[in-house]
């Protein structure tokens, strides 16, 4: 199977550094909350609300790993939007990258 990717001189390793979260989103923080907690053993560790995207948020901690919940704060809120069209899941990835304009010509 060929690479799909466009090539670039610099090596992907020097490039995409790690997964530095994971956003899921979910309809309620307040019932995810206690299943994420429980499931990863470690409380959330901050909180946040971003009324431009109409989302609140609840980051977690495992290791290197972060876990982003995402409630939306109104039923039109691309969060909202998501819920309906696909249910409660994973919404994206987000890279933590050492060349944001080589990352993006990938």
């Amino acid at each position: 199977m060929k690479d799909s990717l466009p090539s670039t001189d610099q090596p992907v390793d020097d490039i995409f550094r790690k997964v530095e979260h994971i956003g899921i989103a979910v309809q309620s923080l307040e019932e995810a909350d206690a299943i994420y907690m429980s499931m990863l053993g470690t409380p959330r560790y901050k909180t946040e609300e971003v009324e431009s995207e109409g989302v609140r948020t609840a980051f977690y901690q495992v290791g290197e790993t972060k876990i982003e919940l995402l409630e939306p704060t109104h039923d039109d809120s691309p969060i909202a939007r998501f819920l309906n069209k696909r249910g409660p899941g994973v919404h994206h990835v987000a890279f933590e990258v050492g060349d944001i304009k080589a990352a993006m010509k990938r």
